[in-house]
């Protein structure tokens, strides 16, 4: 089971599975949901989550 902490972030930007892993596929992040990602991906305690910006 995963941590779920992107989720407990922003259940919406950070889905997760049954068994409690995010789901996330690379995708662009909206401007308005560029804090909100940030959070998400510094709280994952595996550092499983990658934030690439330009």
């Amino acid at each position: 089971m995963g941590h779920a902490q992107c989720y407990a972030v922003d259940p919406e930007l950070f889905p997760i599975d049954e068994s409690g892993y995010s789901i996330l596929e690379e995708h662009e992040v909206p401007p308005e949901d560029a804090e909100s990602t940030r959070d998400g991906v510094a709280s994952c305690p595996e550092m499983a989550l990658v934030l690439e910006e330009d």
